[in-house]
Parts: structure tokens; C-alpha cells; sequence
């Protein structure tokens, strides 16, 4: 499906939003590409939700802008910008089938001959032989698919999406996160996601910019931001990570050196976010590897010794939180690929990494150890 005009990047400048002494969004500036899937990640609160309703025009800023292209659409009522919304709820009309839900904003404008474009959406949505169905007799998948048509058929510029999959159960929601891939690549419009669900967030999206407090933390692909967190709070909110509070202590040739509940360490300096003073040493839960304590470990590899405090079978892997001598439980899922060594609780044991998946983040001096202490779901296994 073509587009009618060209959209131009949607521009959030100096985005503010106040209600009374809180400030939701504060003074935000980002760019989405035209035609890219891009997600805001977040906890509730955050400013996600806000950030969309100004763009939708049902918040008006408190200061800053709204940019399609080169014209500020901030001043413009919510029905006259080229922006579309898929709520949650759906909000499908339960009286009118499923024909003229969809065909409800063409009607609106005036149009009478409508046939051909109600059945458009519906084959991309991959609902053909349904237009004389109700809502009421749709599953909630199928609800949603009803619900993307009929945004999609007024041709928006922008299509938002907020929270648009969380009345789902998580095998469905695992199949409308491909589907509604497919649909945004096909459409090639611009998809903006808002979620908590960092899952939702790194099946989809092109680009994920997580906030916290109203701003943003860190912005990029999916993978590089797991992969290489900014600050802590994103290397505990995308997916999960033990955070060992070090200082650095100097550098060798390419590698930032890092002492550590007495121990010594190093990290690739282009993993480094912090090159002096206080730190967090970062290692993922799934690059930890365990072994046994009389077991010697890879050369190469930097370890720390533990008692397993407790193990969780979770089909994919088992997760285990390995309690070190300071009192920090590490976590650590292990690839249930029928091959790996059972751990017990009470067991003593290694964990050991490459020193090329760790990184390091700056950190304030009076913060200790940030790892987990219960066993959480990693990136890909949705609550």
C-alpha cells in the first residue's frame, strides 16, 4: 500500500509535558525515521504513554514541538493530523460488523465507494470472509488485526500503537509481534510502539529508545543496547544483568582494568562507558558460564567462586543464583541443551565469562552491587 504524501521523520523537540509540580516528559528531542518500526520502551510512569498522546494530538505540550516532516502539527486537532491510533481496548463498535468498523473512517470523510479498500485491509490483515462477523465474535487476536485495518485504511502518515497487545494471552501476543512486523514492512509506513514489554520491544522494533523519568536513557538498535548498556537502570530493564561494583584501576594496552571485592578484572576499553573511578563491572545472566569448583576454567576466562542458593527449571534453561562470599547473588541461566552439569542448592561452584561480554558503567560512589536476588524471565520469555 503506497502513501499517499510523503510523511518526512516525525521530530519530538524539546518535548515538555507538566501536570502541576510533575513533570511527565521532560524537555525530550529524538528523531524516527520515516517508515521505521520504533518503540518506547518503559516502566509505567515513565513518560512513554504521554510522549504518545502528544504526538496524537490528545495531550497538548507544555512546551516544545511535534514535526512531520518540516510542519509542526502540535497546534493541529487530534482529527486533522495524518496520525492514526490503535489503542489497547480496540475500541471497535460492537453494532456495526466487521465491514463497516473498518470502513468507518472512509465513511466518516465522505467516501462513498469503499468496497475495494475495506477488503484491501482486511486481506492484509489476514481476515478475508470475516466482514459480516461482530467484535463479539472475534477472538482478541483477531479483534486487534480488525483494529489495524481500520487505522490503516485513512492512509495515516504515522500509525501509533499503544500498548496494543497487552490484552493478549502470550502465545497470541507471540504471533501478532511477526504479524505486525509484516504489516509495517508491507505498508511501509511509520509504526510508533509504546510498551513495557521489552520482548514486544526487541521482536519489532527497528530502533528502541528506553525511558526513565521522562527522558531518555539510551536510544538504538535492540541488539546494541542490550548488548552494551548506557547506565544501569537499562542493563536491569532490557533483559537482566549482574552488576559488581568495582573501581577501575588502570589500563592494559586495549583492556580497562577493574579491581573488585579484592579480585581483578579487565574489559575490552570499547565496552567501557567509564575508563575511572567507581564502577559496575556488567556480565548478562546467559554469557555466565557454571562449573564446578574443583573444575579448572577456560584460560582466558575471569571467574568468581559461590554457593548455588538456588535453581529454577524453566524448559529453555535453568536458572541458577550462585550467593558469593560478599553476600551478591549472581545470576546465571544455563542452555538446557542435555549436555550441561545439574547444579544442586548448596553446591559449590564457578562462574566464569569471557572477558569480552562484559562491560563496564559508570557508577556513584556510595552504590553497591546491583544484581538480581530472585529469578527473573531474560529477554524472551514474557510474564
Amino acid at each position: 500500500m503506497a502513501q499517499e504524501t510523503p510523511a518526512g521523520d516525525l521530530r519530538l523537540a524539546n518535548l515538555t509535558k507538566t501536570f502541576g509540580p510533575f513533570t511527565a516528559v521532560d524537555d525530550l528531542s529524538l528523531t524516527i525515521a520515516q517508515g521505521s518500526f520504533f518503540a518506547l520502551l518503559g516502566a509505567s510512569g515513565c513518560g512513554k504513554t504521554t510522549t504518545l498522546r502528544m504526538i496524537a494530538g490528545l495531550e497538548e505540550p507544555t512546551s516544545g514541538q511535534v514535526l512531520l516532516g518540516d510542519r509542526d502539527i502540535a497546534g493541529l486537532r487530534p482529527y486533522k493530523r495524518p496520525v492514526n491510533t490503535v489503542f489497547q481496548s480496540y475500541a471497535l463498535f460492537p453494532h456495526l460488523d466487521i465491514f463497516e468498523n473498518v470502513a468507518f473512517g472512509l465513511r466518516r470523510r465522505g467516501i462513498r465507494s469503499v468496497d475495494s479498500q475495506v477488503r484491501e485491509m482486511l486481506s492484509l490483515v489476514q481476515l478475508d470472509g470475516y466482514e459480516r462477523r461482530r467484535p463479539t465474535q472475534l477472538s482478541g487476536g483477531q479483534q486487534q488485526r480488525v483494529a489495524l485495518a481500520r487505522a490503516l485504511i485513512n492512509h495515516p502518515q504515522v500509525l501509533l500503537l499503544d500498548e496494543p497487545l497487552g490484552a493478549l494471552d502470550l502465545k497470541l501476543r507471540r504471533q501478532m509481534q511477526i504479524e505486525l512486523k509484516r504489516i509495517q514492512t508491507e505498508v511501509g509506513i511509520t509504526f510508533v510502539h509504546v510498551t513495557h514489554d521489552q520482548e514486544e520491544a526487541m521482536t519489532m522494533a527497528d530502533t528502541v529508545a528506553v525511558m526513565n523519568a521522562g527522558r531518555i536513557e539510551q536510544l538504538g538498535a535492540p541488539a546494541d543496547i542490550y548488548e552494551f548498556p548506557a547506565t544501569a537502570f537499562v542493563a536491569n530493564f532490557l533483559g537482566q544483568s549482574n552488576l559488581i561494583a568495582g573501581e577501575v584501576s588502570g589500563s592494559n594496552g586495549d583492556d580497562t582494568l577493574v579491581t573488585a571485592r579484592g579480585a581483578r578484572f579487565s574489559v575490552p576499553s570499547a565496552r567501557a562507558r567509564a575508563d575511572e573511578g567507581p564502577v559496575y563491572l556488567g556480565v548478562r545472566p546467559e554469557k555466565l558460564h557454571l562449573a564446578g569448583a574443583a573444575v579448572q576454567v577456560p584460560a582466558g576466562s575471569q571467574h568468581l567462586e559461590g554457593t548455588i542458593s538456588d535453581a529454577s527449571y524453566v524448559g529453555v534453561s535453568t536458572q541458577y543464583l550462585l550467593r558469593t562470599s560478599w553476600g551478591t547473588e549472581l545470576s546465571v541461566f544455563v542452555a538446557n541443551s542435555g549436555t550441561q552439569q545439574r547444579f544442586a542448592v548448596g553446591e559449590r561452584a564457578v562462574a566464569y565469562w569471557d572477558p569480552r561480554h562484559a562491560f563496564l558503567l559508570g557508577r556513584r560512589a556510595d552504590e553497591d552491587d546491583r544484581t538480581t536476588p530472585v529469578l527473573d524471565q531474560p529477554v524472551g520469555a514474557s510474564s
